[in-house]
């Protein structure tokens, strides 16, 4: 094989490695805004959040009970935390977001903004800013498989499969089943929908609980490829609010589809000059709301 396209190939790999996370956490951001019409800043705090609940149920809940050989471990935690996670969102949706329903959008940003600084603050003061190594690497993930053209780890391999498996599993749920029609018809027409004897607020609860959801899903499976730090979710929040701007606010399909070809285009572009990596997705953006405002995926208003 020719080696710059091996080394293409490889970097796309990468790339597509970061992409998937990409895709998840703008799912779960398009999800919220989509059906609820509400821009959670705090997305990248519960992804973080998801990400030390892993550290925190497998190194520190066998030592609170008296079992300091108790470990939960990943493949548990793959299944706690998002949930966790997305009780905390339905508490902070029932609690604190509800009020502002109905007023301005930046009244919502400033709260999530808010609560972003509080989680942030809370994780740095329990495990300081520095990098928080996950120890709970499952056995049968662990090692290499050969592609063809490079060397690839296993675990990095399944955290592709199955971060696209679960972005078309919640993009059909909602797109194509009787319960994203109510979703859908929830936010839109909500007293149509009472009338048929539907809990519209306890459906939006749960939706947001959802978004927030994926957002732990995401940490979680990122814990063992990044180093866990307080500040892991405000370094990505920003290029997540992009992709979602460039697929159209609000579509699922395109979070989906921007977050994995970002992926990739950021790892092929690292082949032909490293320094653009960063910024081609500002770049993307730019022309993408010149040309279609309303994003790739949105629809023109």
């Amino acid at each position: 094989m020719d080696p710059m396209l091996r080394l293409i190939l490889a970097q796309g790999m990468l790339g597509l490695n970061n992409g998937v996370f990409y895709a998840l956490l703008s799912l779960g951001l398009a999800v919220i805004f989509g059906l609820l019409d509400v821009v959670n800043f705090a997305h990248g705090a519960l992804y973080m959040t998801g990400a030390f609940l892993a550290i925190i149920l497998y190194s520190y809940v066998g030592i609170w009970v008296g079992l300091s050989w108790l470990h939960v471990g990943f493949w548990a935690a793959l299944v706690l935390a998002p949930i966790l996670v997305a009780c905390f969102g339905m508490l902070f949706e029932r609690f604190a977001l509800r009020w502002l329903y109905g007023l301005d959008p930046i009244y919502s940003l400033l709260l999530t903004f808010g609560a972003t600084l509080v989680l942030q603050g809370l994780f740095i003061n329990f495990f300081s800013a520095s990098g928080t190594p996950y120890p709970g690497m499952p056995a049968e993930l662990r090692g290499i498989v050969n592609l063809g053209f490079m060397m690839f780890p296993k675990y990095r391999l399944f955290a592709i499969v199955f971060s696209i498996a679960v972005c078309l599993v919640v993009w059909y749920v909602i797109e194509r089943t009787r319960i994203g029609a109510l979703l859908r018809a929830g936010t839109e027409n909500p007293e149509l929908v009472k009338a048929f004897g539907i809990n519209v607020p306890r459906m939006i609860t749960l939706t947001f609980g959802f978004g927030t959801g994926l957002a732990g899903l995401a940490g979680v499976l990122a814990a063992p490829i990044y180093s866990v730090t307080p500040l892991m979710g405000a370094d990505l929040i920003i290029i997540v609010f992009a992709i979602v701007v460039i697929g159209g606010m609000g579509s699922i399909m395109g979070a989906v589809v921007t977050g994995l070809t970002l992926g990739l285009l950021e790892g092929i572009v690292k082949v032909f000059y490293a320094p653009a990596a960063n910024t081609v997705v500002f770049i993307l953006m730019v022309v993408v709301l010149l040309v279609r405002p309303a994003g790739l995926f949105g629809r023109q208003r």
